[in-house]
């Protein structure tokens, strides 16, 4: 008979992605035994950096770090202590005056950086003097109201606490008076687009904000989108940042962190099946058929992995679980290059630190989004390119560089049938073509390609139909209502022990490290109880056996 091995634990993570980690961190912390089970052979799921070419690091997923250097996480797990270094992207954001050899606008870039005083010179010479004030009020409102979102996205989602978190925005500001209700509702539910145009009149600036907006998904003119456009008043106090050696560099050290408590990971074997035992999960066998027992499981992976994982113990809340993934998110070319992109008249120390956001219209990213609701490949494409090789000299070896360049709104499903895998390369070169217009010569600098279609991003990183996001980021889908209702409150009705984490619970995709706290705190609140039975019923007998010994 052949021998199953066993192990016990008091919480086994599903998913080594940096929520199951922040999540394994805190846990471990707290004194529990913990075992990070992951099916793929590199850590950190899509915040994981590989060795793509000879000596050449390259980020997989996420590069910008943007809502982890808000959310606290980085400071209470004492990071920095366990090898993480970032780097500020400063200037975070850099949009060209036009598009080289084309009519345009005359002016100059816009320049985002910490320095508000700054931006707002770069803005007045770009756009005009009173894009440049609006700017700087625009700045002032939305600060502490995305501080306020900040922190309702580090907290559990129900409207209760959601309220609790955003109701003192209408308090009157220093020097201001109360802001209506009907106003702030507006605001929060408005769309970005409309939000942009009632602060600005220059084109090329709602463009620059519009395209930083869009990265989580929805385009600027859905409902709800407005506070994604605000979130840029945050990056005046801290920036964007990318982790020495990569974007992995921030799982490396939540790996040191949870070892540094006794806590372990095993790369290459990953959940297979949840142990149930009378609507309680007992523990999870593995795919090499090994059995972890422990009274708490949190599922870090996607929702629909989980309710596989599940299989016939998955509750009707799971089982029935049909969140909204959309059909794919974007496309990713990382390239190796001799050279970095070089913008005509633009000092590179101001164009390659942080995002360089390439788009002077925002026609350009509708006709995207128009395009990909078709299930077209864009005729146009968007491109968002960055370079962090630039300050990084231990991503590449000296005369080589890393850039990134991020394409939006690329169907997963092509309406013609088309097969990713013929059209990857092609899809590729529109893209490389695009920043080209842009830096003249980077084409040429490219030495070679990795493509990361919808498609490949599926196969790699275990995100359905390519979506970054896991689930869709749309107002319908986020707060009480991500994943779905009956899930949202990171637990699983009908299955005791078994926690959601990642990014298709609250808040959703991006790096942050909230989902993953959150759940933790909330299996260690759900453990205070019994924990308190157990010293009570302790008590009890030691008591007993005292006064037995009395007698």
């Amino acid at each position: 008979m052949e021998h199953i091995h066993t192990d016990v634990a008091d919480a086994v993570v599903i998913g080594s992605g940096h929520n199951g980690m922040v999540a394994a961190c805190h846990l471990a912390a707290a004194g529990l035994r913990v075992e990070v089970l992951e099916s793929d052979d590199v850590l950190g799921g899509a915040v994981s950096t590989v060795e793509r070419w000879p000596g050449v690091l390259v980020d997989r997923g996420s590069s910008a770090h943007v809502i982890i250097r808000h959310s606290g996480v980085v400071e209470e797990l004492g990071l920095a202590d366990h090898g993480l270094t970032y780097i500020d992207c400063d200037p975070w954001g850099f949009a060209p005056a036009t598009v080289p050899g084309d009519p345009g606008p005359d002016g100059r870039p816009l320049v985002f950086s910490v320095d508000l005083d700054a931006t707002c010179a770069s803005i007045a010479a770009a756009c005009g003097p009173a894009d440049a004030a609006a700017y700087r009020r625009f700045v002032g409102v939305w600060g502490p109201r995305s501080a306020h979102v900040v922190r309702a996205f580090g907290d559990r989602p129900s409207p209760g606490r959601l309220a609790r978190h955003l109701w003192p925005l209408g308090a009157p500001q220093k020097g201001q008076e109360r802001t209506a209700g009907a106003e702030l509702a507006t605001d929060f539910l408005g769309s970005g687009d409309a939000l942009l145009d009632r602060w600005f009149s220059s084109e090329r600036l709602k463009a620059a904000l519009s395209w930083f907006g869009a990265q989580s998904g929805p385009p600027m003119h859905e409902p709800g989108t407005a506070a994604m456009v605000g979130w840029v008043a945050l990056l005046h106090t801290t920036p964007p940042g990318h982790p020495v050696g990569g974007s992995g560099g921030l799982t490396q050290a939540l790996r040191r962190k949870l070892e540094s408590h006794g806590g372990r990971v095993i790369l290459g074997d990953g959940a297979a099946r949840l142990l149930v035992d009378d609507g309680r999960v007992t523990g999870v066998r593995t795919a090499s058929g090994r059995r972890v027992e422990a009274p708490v499981v949190v599922a870090a992976c996607h929702v629909l992995a989980t309710r596989d994982i599940a299989g016939e113990h998955a509750p009707p809340a799971l089982a029935d679980a049909a969140p909204p993934l959309g059909n794919g998110f974007g496309l990713v070319v990382r390239c190796l290059t001799d050279a970095l992109p070089a913008y005509p008249g633009v000092d590179p120390d101001d164009a390659l630190q942080g995002l360089q956001l390439l788009c002077t219209d925002r026609a350009q990213l509708a006709s995207a989004h128009g395009d990909w609701l078709a299930g077209l490949l864009p005729r146009d494409p968007v491109p968002l390119a960055m370079s962090f090789s630039a300050s990084d000299p231990t991503l590449a070896p000296e005369g080589r560089y890393v850039v990134t360049i991020w394409g939006q709104w690329y169907p997963y499903q092509l309406a013609d049938g088309s097969d990713w895998d013929d059209l990857a390369q092609p899809a590729a070169r529109q893209l490389v073509d695009a920043v080209d217009r842009y830096a003249p010569g980077f084409a040429a600098s490219v030495l070679d390609t990795y493509v990361q279609t919808p498609l490949q991003l599926e196969r790699e990183l275990s995100l359905p139909r390519g979506n970054v996001m896991h689930v869709e980021m749309s107002l319908a889908s986020m707060f009480a209502f991500r994943p779905t209702p009956a899930l949202s409150g990171h637990r699983v009705p009908g299955l005791d022990g078994l926690y959601l984490a990642g990014a298709s619970t609250h808040p959703g995709g991006g790096v942050s490290g909230n989902s993953g706290r959150t759940a933790a705190r909330i299996v260690l609140a759900d453990r205070a109880p019994a924990a308190r039975a157990r010293r009570a019923v302790s008590a009890g007998l030691s008591a007993g056996l005292s006064a037995l010994r009395r007698r």
